[in-house]
């Protein structure tokens, strides 16, 4: 693999991010399909060969299309993958549903990999936690940490432009892929989790999808379904308000919104809770 295009600076980055993924020696790879773990897989590749391998937790909250995508992009690198079945709807602290749910599904996943990683001898674990997160509230960074996880694209201190910029220059075809949170992000804290819950939710993202939407959510309320979709796209919206009516009411919802704010990262948090409060709330027992 070989970067094109690429300024002084970010390039030297670029190679500081080959550097540590080299001095692993073998590494699992927490890979969804997303850029940033599209990235981390890449150079894993270029620089361990079948020394690094793709682990892709399976589970209801992450959208079939999503899968198939993720395990294409694998191929197209030519890297090795392991599906791998995560199960976090059991765990009623995730199931529950709190503030820091994420921080529950991570650590079911990396325990995962820390159990793969013991048994067949690879080194470390890698995510595609970056410079821009630093400062956000993630919990599942947390439980990361906790689990030995390593976030390279972090160590290097590359933010999430410099991301997409370095894929771009790699010829990573999903350099601009909007970002897709777990369909767990969807329903407000509180509303436990259910596996037909995530695939109401999962059935009315792919109405969107056929209808040629990138960036969007289906906000679980009960009956309601609120739909946000980037601001350049809500016109259009509009103009197949019936088709996306017809197939969100498929999916099982009896009201559709579309909120006129536009897509908002995160939109469901419940930002009256202190996060020095979220991070000290003890498991349910």
């Amino acid at each position: 693999m070989t970067s094109t295009t690429l300024a002084p600076d970010l390039q030297a980055k670029l190679d500081h991010l080959r550097a540590i993924i080299r001095a692993c020696g073998s590494a699992l790879v927490a890979y969804s399909g997303g850029i940033d773990s599209t990235l981390v897989l890449a150079v894993a590749h270029e620089q361990l060969g079948d020394k690094a391998l793709a682990c892709i937790g399976v589970s209801p909250s992450y959208p079939r299309r999503e899968l198939e995508e993720a395990i294409a992009i694998a191929r197209e690198i030519g890297a090795a993958y392991r599906l791998v079945e995560t199960n976090e709807h059991l765990n009623p602290n995730y199931a529950a549903n709190p503030v820091n749910r994420c921080y529950f599904c991570k650590s079911t996943l990396h325990s995962h990999l820390v159990a793969i990683a013991r048994e067949e001898g690879w080194n470390a674990i890698l995510d595609g936690a970056n410079a821009s997160d630093v400062g956000d509230f993630r919990p599942g960074m947390q439980a990361a940490r906790e689990k030995g996880v390593r976030s390279p694209l972090l160590e290097a201190n590359i933010t999430k432009p410099e991301v997409r910029a370095i894929a771009r220059a790699l010829g990573l075809r999903i350099w601009d892929k909007p970002a897709m949170a777990c369909l767990s992000s969807r329903v407000p804290h509180g509303t436990p989790i259910t596996p037909d819950l995530l695939r109401q939710i999962e059935a009315a993202e792919d109405t969107l999808v056929a209808l040629g939407f990138r960036q969007f959510r289906v906000r679980h309320h009960g009956e309601i379904a609120r739909i946000e979709l980037a601001s350049d796209e809500l016109l259009r919206a509009i103009e197949q308000r019936e088709a996306i009516v017809a197939g969100v009411r498929a999916a099982g919802y009896r009201f559709v919104t579309l909120d006129l704010a536009g897509y908002q990262r995160g939109s469901m948090n419940a930002i009256h809770v202190a996060r020095d409060d979220i991070r000290t709330r003890k498991p349910i027992s």
